[in-house]
């Protein structure tokens, strides 16, 4: 799955919405790990940045989609691996889209996925 490219996420547009992707990262904090949250976190911040590009965007809502859809290639129930392809496929976005990552973004990312751990997930920490 390391091989994944950014039109390969295409079709995972239509699972993205902002509920979802918050519901998800509440749900699997604990156990994807804070570099997946983070990074997540990092394509939700340049996604609603309004400098990013609309063919950018797309990529990220691909991206964030596949985050969200249940049946991944890779179950997210299993231990370590769970996570794996998901965080492939944020990390090939993240490359595509490395250009419209500003540092108030990765710091409003790391604040908030530091949060989510600090507080365990509690809705306060959910200040996006």
């Amino acid at each position: 799955m390391s091989n994944i490219q950014p039109e390969d996420l295409e079709k995972y547009q239509k699972h993205y919405s902002e509920k979802g992707l918050f519901a998800k990262i509440g749900k699997v904090f604990r156990k994807a790990g804070e570099k997946v949250i983070y990074h997540a976190l990092l394509l939700y911040y340049v996604l609603v940045d309004k400098n990013t590009p609309f063919h950018h965007k797309a990529t990220i809502v691909g991206a964030l989609g596949y985050f969200i859809f249940p049946m991944d290639i890779v179950p997210d129930f299993l231990p370590i691996a769970g996570f794996a392809d998901d965080l492939a496929a944020i990390m090939a976005c993240i490359k595509a889209v490395n250009a419209n990552i500003t540092p108030e973004i990765r710091d409003k990312a790391s604040s908030l996925a530091h949060d989510y751990y600090k507080n365990l997930g509690s809705k306060d920490s959910k200040k996006h």
